[in-house]
């Protein structure tokens, strides 16, 4: 398995970041996953950190190193993050809960399978034409009955994780991938202000993912102003085991089974860019996350 990556995240003109967003990879497969902390509601940032942690802890018990029902992962897991949120928001005894989006995708074999709650996004490109993406949660992208011409607020979400009732959410069938394939996953601030047409033709623009992504967070942030939202994507360029330049992107095939790298921090991250951790901080973080699921299951029993 080989890809190539970039993922950036930026405040604008919030107080603070709310977003969250990383990957994790074996050797046969691989997990991005962002979240959207909710603006309106407590510690949006916290219920974002907590869905890449949960969501990170179960596929790297699942992954072994592939993971053998990914729809069921998929599902399995937005529902333990949501639980994880409403314990924390119990613990603290919150009026009101933190809530948060998320877009999650696992990519294995020559297919990409991906689950989305609320309105954080994935875009599927291929060969300079928009393949698909995820339909958000919302009374915007609802469908309107027959005549209707009522104006609609698109940040009136329909569900998300957090939320007292139990979140909705979508998962896709299995995509069959080809090299060159680009993916991106990304949050409101990106898509509410680039139309998807900008955002196909930035994506396939020929350049690298490590210039179109940052391209795409600069123009987002221009456009956005001095009130932009926070602005955060993770773009990836699938490519077969055969294409040339092996030094190029993310290459799987050369770590052992059993191990498991991951960029999901398991602390708060700070703004700006999650740079790649190095191993001592990689081993760090699954530690840190393992213990928080073993307290986790301790307090069930």
């Amino acid at each position: 398995m080989k890809f190539s990556v970039f993922q950036v995240s930026r405040k604008g003109g919030r107080l603070k970041n709310e977003d969250r967003m990383g990957y994790c990879y074996t050797r046969e497969s691989g997990l991005f996953v962002l979240a959207d902390g909710m603006g309106g509601h407590p510690e949006g940032e916290v219920a974002a950190q907590l869905a890449l942690q949960t969501i990170a802890a179960l596929y790297q018990r699942e992954a072994r190193p592939t993971v053998k029902d990914v729809k069921g992962f998929l599902a399995e897991s937005a529902m333990a993050a949501h639980q994880q949120i409403m314990r924390y928001a119990s613990h603290k005894a919150m009026l009101d809960t933190p809530r948060t989006t998320v877009v999650a995708a696992v990519l294995q074999g020559t297919s990409a399978t991906w689950m989305h709650c609320g309105d954080s996004r994935l875009y599927v490109v291929r060969d300079g034409r928009l393949l698909t993406r995820t339909r958000d949660h919302s009374h915007a992208e609802r469908p309107k009955p027959q005549g209707s011409d009522m104006p609609v607020n698109r940040n009136l979400l329909l569900t998300c994780l957090g939320s007292p009732t139990t979140p909705l959410f979508d998962i896709s069938p299995p995509l069959q991938l080809q090299r060159g394939d680009r993916i991106m996953l990304c949050s409101d601030g990106v898509w509410g202000v680039l139309d998807d047409e900008l955002i196909v033709h930035t994506l396939s623009s020929g350049k690298p993912v490590s210039d179109a992504a940052p391209d795409l967070a600069e123009m987002a942030l221009r456009k956005g102003g001095a009130h932009s939202d926070n602005v955060t994507l993770i773009a990836l360029e699938w490519e077969m085991s055969e294409t040339p330049g092996e030094d190029r992107g993310i290459s799987t095939e050369t770590i052992d089974d059993g191990v498991f790298a991951s960029t999901i921090q398991a602390g708060m991250p700070s703004d700006g860019e999650i740079e790649d951790m190095d191993e001592d901080a990689i081993e760090r973080s699954i530690a840190e996350i393992n213990e928080a699921i073993r307290r986790s299951a301790a307090r069930k029993t």
